[in-house]
């Protein structure tokens, strides 16, 4: 009975040292963590870069593996990030969590999940919605602190309009003879939520055409937020003591909801 006692507390002990290694890796603050992350972004972005270029191309027998060792190391990284959280349960249901575990099963199930590579792209948004990760990028890049909203504002601009593509390509890729594509399915979509409209696709069936009217109404008005958080002008900031607003023009003097009066720092360039 002592020696099974002993044998549990040392399988606990190398479990809470392996949770510690791990959390430190993920989370900690020394060179060897902040390289472990920058490799993991880095990683990321190279597939996100080949789940576009694969979703863009026509299938390739031998991209299986490529998948498949992809899938290896998301799936590594997914286990990881679970044993670590304090809150499991909660983390498995976040919304970020099952779009990396949609990803896995792309990789993992081409034949059970036709078409379903283009959901990849979904990564990006677990991606540059980690403020770890974004910490670190601005603690060594000054141009993303300044330009961190932008950044994260074109990400979301890209993966809503791979999104709407997927969501048209799934549901006509089958029915309509002039979208047999992904990249039909991307020329239309990004006609519709510019207005263009040139009229050299449309959407067929009932379905369809609620799909069209959907963009229209709704994609559009998101379309149009994003595409202003990427172009609009930088915001400074700086929360007001009195009414709490954190955003403000380069060139403020004052408030602009309140009109206390603001001490932004600036270099004496406009621009800035």
């Amino acid at each position: 009975m002592a020696m099974s006692r002993e044998g549990t507390a040392k399988e606990t002990n190398r479990v809470a040292a392996a949770r510690l290694w791990l959390l430190l890796l993920y989370t900690g603050r020394t060179a060897r963590s902040e390289a472990f992350r920058y490799g993991l972004l880095g990683f990321d972005l190279l597939t996100v870069a080949y789940f576009v270029y694969d979703s863009l191309t026509p299938p390739v027998a031998g991209l299986v593996w490529v998948d498949l060792a992809i899938a290896s190391v998301l799936a590594l990284d997914f286990a990881a990030r679970v044993f670590i959280a304090r809150r499991r349960w909660r983390y498995l249901m976040d919304p970020l969590t099952i779009v990396d575990a949609v990803v896995i099963l792309t990789l993992v199930l081409p034949l059970l999940i036709e078409n379903g590579a283009f959901l990849r792209v979904l990564r990006a948004v677990r991606l540059l919605r980690s403020y770890r990760v974004l910490q670190d990028l601005r603690g060594h890049f000054p141009f993303v602190g300044r330009n961190q909203h932008v950044i994260v504002a074109i990400i979301d601009l890209v993966v809503f309009v791979f999104v709407i593509t997927a969501v048209v390509f799934i549901t006509q890729h089958t029915v309509n003879p002039h979208i047999t594509t992904y990249t039909d399915a991307l020329y239309f979509t990004v006609a519709t939520l510019t207005t263009t409209g040139f009229g050299d696709i449309v959407l067929v069936g009932d379905h369809g055409r609620l799909l069209a009217i959907g963009m229209m109404l709704i994609g559009f008005a998101l379309f149009v937020r994003l595409i202003q958080a990427v172009f609009r002008p930088r915001k400074v900031h700086l929360r007001c003591p009195d009414c709490g607003l954190t955003r403000h023009d380069p060139d403020a003097i004052h408030c602009k909801h309140c009109g206390h009066l603001m001490n932004i720092s600036t270099t004496g360039d406009p621009s800035a």
